[in-house]
């Protein structure tokens, strides 16, 4: 039996990214706990045909590839940097080339980057509607990170620590047991 996967996707060009290092600790707990086979992108990796694609078929193969990984993913893990109060335009338009169909009742942790305190709700009024719209399963604890929570790219807050592993923990409402390390140490 093949194990789980997990897709995150960082909704950023930057590299490094704060947004990127924050959906890398968020799957690398997850993957530590039940056992997936992850795989992180952002928007480098989609390349650049997602600006010029109107259509998912008008992608080229690396980006249609990348789509592919997220939408047959058992879980996502979603990350964005703020701009102005909400996700940046292409990661958006990324999204927009998915089916609603087909993120329907998929397990999706939210979770976003800003400078400050200021953006902390972004999760929760516009990540949240978005994917509810495509009828997934959003985990209920969300995760906001600002410029503090990190040193170096890693993150150094002990309460954004704390988020996190909640969020992970959650996911054992749909992932019970997938680490067969942790399954025979219980």
């Amino acid at each position: 039996m093949s194990a789980p996967k997990l897709v995150g996707l960082a909704g950023s060009f930057n590299r490094p990214s704060k947004t990127r290092a924050l959906v890398e600790d968020l799957a690398g707990r997850a993957t530590d706990r039940y056992g997936f086979d992850a795989t992180i992108y952002d928007l480098t990796d989609v390349g650049p045909s997602l600006g010029q694609a109107q259509w998912r078929r008008e992608l080229d193969e690396t980006a249609r590839r990348i789509v592919d990984e997220i939408v047959n993913a058992d879980v996502l893990i979603i990350g964005s940097p703020t701009y102005k109060g909400s996700y940046p335009g292409l990661f958006k338009h990324l999204i927009d080339l998915i089916d609603p169909h087909e993120l329907r009742a998929k397990p999706i942790i939210i979770s976003a980057t800003g400078g400050g305190d200021r953006h902390a709700l972004m999760v929760e009024h516009q990540l949240r509607p978005l994917f509810g719209f495509f009828m997934a399963h959003t985990l209920p604890t969300a995760v906001y990170a600002s410029d503090r929570d990190f040193t170096d790219y890693k993150i150094v807050s002990e309460p954004l620590s704390a988020r996190i592993a909640e969020v992970v923990g959650e996911l054992s409402a749909f992932f019970r047991h997938s680490n067969p390390a942790l399954a025979a140490a219980e």
